[in-house]
């Protein structure tokens, strides 16, 4: 069996600040990450991995030369090989330019049984790159998936809802999509870093993907961010002092005075 999993480095949002006076992340300085859903998504892939030794995983990011860090560590956690996708052309995708570039690299790849990638990355929040990748190879696709069972040719998926879950049986090749309810990523071992900073990653930019600059990045965004900022912090708020009766009939009547009641 053949696996791909789509993974982003992403900067850590604990540390994340907008610069006021541009409206645009401040990144210098700012660690970056393996995206939480998408190491969700590689764990599932390993997991079926383990349960059958003939499947090959191989991770695919597209970014900057510096995602080979994060590529190195899927490697460390037991991915088979990695791929990164990095060229200046590839620059200011949004998520039509960047799972177009995604699903020429898969093309490229020759396929697999099945795609995973996280819900959504945390740096965007849009959960539209792993079913557009979909829609553009023409596969079947189960978003938020919190749970796999293989079966034969076939797999049967939870899908998470808001009250509940869907069980639904999907055929392979297919791309499924994961949430943080799915499993919990195992830690990279001693043995596996070791070997992963030996292993070469594979680099391709956009002569390798055979595609026109015209497909790819900023050119190829119809979503532009505008401005991005942070909201302003609340006043301070209203505090009331006295016997709980006093403070009661003030606060009735501070709520009537502004229509709340």
């Amino acid at each position: 069996m053949k696996i791909i999993v789509c993974v982003k480095q992403v900067p850590d949002t604990n540390e994340v600040k907008i610069d006021p006076v541009k409206g645009t992340l401040i990144r210098e300085g700012v660690p970056s990450i393996l995206n939480p859903d998408d190491a969700n998504a590689l764990e599932a892939a390993l997991q079926l991995k383990d349960a059958n030794p003939d499947t090959k995983v191989t991770v695919v990011t597209m970014g900057p030369p510096q995602a080979k860090i994060m590529l190195r560590e899927c490697l460390a956690m037991g991915a088979d090989e990695a791929v990164l996708l990095s060229d200046r052309a590839f620059a200011g995708a949004d998520t039509w330019a960047t799972s177009n570039t995604l699903a020429h690299a898969i093309r490229k790849l020759g396929g697999a049984d099945i795609i995973f990638a996280g819900r959504q990355a945390i740096d965007g929040d849009t959960a539209q790159v792993g079913p557009q990748i979909a829609t553009r190879l023409n596969l079947p696709q189960v978003t938020y998936v919190q749970d796999i069972q293989l079966q034969g040719d076939k797999l049967m998926v939870q899908r998470q809802l808001e009250d509940g879950y869907e069980i639904i049986e999907i055929a392979m090749p297919c791309l499924l999509t994961a949430v943080k309810e799915l499993n919990k990523p195992r830690y990279m071992s001693v043995g596996r870093i070791v070997n992963a900073y030996k292993q070469e990653i594979t680099v391709w930019g956009i002569k390798d993907l055979g595609i026109s600059d015209a497909e790819v990045g900023l050119k190829a965004s119809p979503t532009q961010v505008f401005r991005s900022f942070t909201p302003p912090p609340k006043g301070k708020g209203q505090i009331f002092t006295g016997q709980p009766k006093d403070m009661v009939r003030s606060v009735l009547t501070d709520l009537r005075n502004k229509h709340l009641i």
